[in-house]
């Protein structure tokens, strides 16, 4: 490992405690050190609205703490372009001949049209030295979701649900609990990591679920609900009043829905069913993880067909009975 690998690595352990709160914005951090190596301050971004990695880092630092010359390590490109607060990279610029800063190493370029390389511009014509796409996988793969938003214009999308042994979600006539407490734990941690929750008319109607995030830490998800024939009440507890609830009925098109998610800025969605809206969605083709949790003890010889995917030979984690198997396409 590079020294600038090392120093953007600490980037990213830095971005990763942002990530219940700072959608949609990506997760980011910032580590300013010195010639010698020494990390004279750190930051991230820690909440939406707030302000971004690169201002938590050199705010607390003065001209007294910087002897030599420093480099600021960022995991993504200082923004550029006015938004919920000033540009970075002006404020770097800015702050150059202060704080000594004769060098950015930055993860990856940001993919949002706002930036794309301007930042990055910016920094070079204050005369600075910049260097881009250090750790850069492992960058783009923290911010998956935002670089999906932005390069593909949808949502990254993730399918979970859970089956019996023999391949069942449920039963037609009576409530089956298949998940352990652990297992709705991270299920709860997956509502928390994405911006939005999906679920299709049947599964509102029978299970009245209220699709909050309760056993894991962050913000509850944007409901979304597909109920095409407006079969759903308004008493339904998926429109309590915990979070928002997007509506989709005259038009429940996938490519649709998923377009009218990205314009309003909503970076994932985490669909929790039920099988008709699974299978749907399977079949259109896009979607970017599938995740599957197996209850190994549990059969039911009749119900509620899971979807039939083919799921890794070994499973990622197995808690009790359950198996859980995960995929990307």
């Amino acid at each position: 490992m590079t020294k600038d690998e090392l120093y953007i690595k600490r980037c990213l352990e830095l971005a990763r405690q942002g990530q219940y709160y700072v959608a949609p914005n990506p997760m980011v951090g910032a580590v300013l050190a010195d010639r010698q190596g020494v990390i004279i301050s750190e930051g991230w971004h820690r909440r939406f609205g707030e302000a971004h990695a690169e201002v938590n880092c050199l705010s607390s630092v003065t001209a007294d703490m910087t002897a030599s010359a420093t480099t600021l390590y960022v995991s993504l490109e200082p923004c550029s372009h006015y938004g919920k607060t000033p540009p970075c990279a002006d404020m770097i610029a800015r702050r150059k001949e202060e704080l000594k800063i004769e060098r950015v190493v930055v993860g990856t370029e940001d993919p949002n049209p706002q930036v794309a390389g301007r930042g990055i511009r910016k920094l070079r014509e204050a005369g600075m030295e910049v260097t881009v796409g250090v750790s850069e996988n492992e960058c783009r793969e923290l911010n998956r979701r935002f670089f999906c938003l932005h390069g593909k214009q949808r949502p990254y999308v993730i399918l979970k649900w859970a089956q019996t042994a023999d391949g069942y979600m449920g039963a037609a006539d009576r409530r089956v609990v298949i998940s352990n407490i652990l297992t709705k734990q991270i299920v709860h941690r997956m509502r928390a990591e994405n911006m939005a929750i999906m679920v299709g008319t049947n599964t509102a109607v029978t299970d009245n679920p209220r699709l909050l995030n309760t056993h894991w830490s962050g913000r509850n998800p944007i409901r979304v609900l597909l109920d095409r024939k407006g079969r759903v009440p308004d008493t339904s507890r998926i429109f309590s009043p915990e979070a928002e609830t997007i509506v989709y009925r005259d038009n429940t098109e996938w490519s649709h829905v998923l377009a009218d998610l990205a314009e309003r800025g909503i970076h994932s969605v985490l669909v929790e069913g039920g099988a008709t809206l699974l299978n749907h969605i399977l079949a259109t083709g896009i979607y970017d993880e599938v995740h599957v949790e197996v209850n190994t003890e549990l059969t039911l010889r009749e119900g509620i067909k899971a979807p039939e995917v083919s799921l890794p030979a070994e499973p990622y984690e197995v808690i009790g009975q359950n198996k859980l198997y995960s995929y990307r396409v």
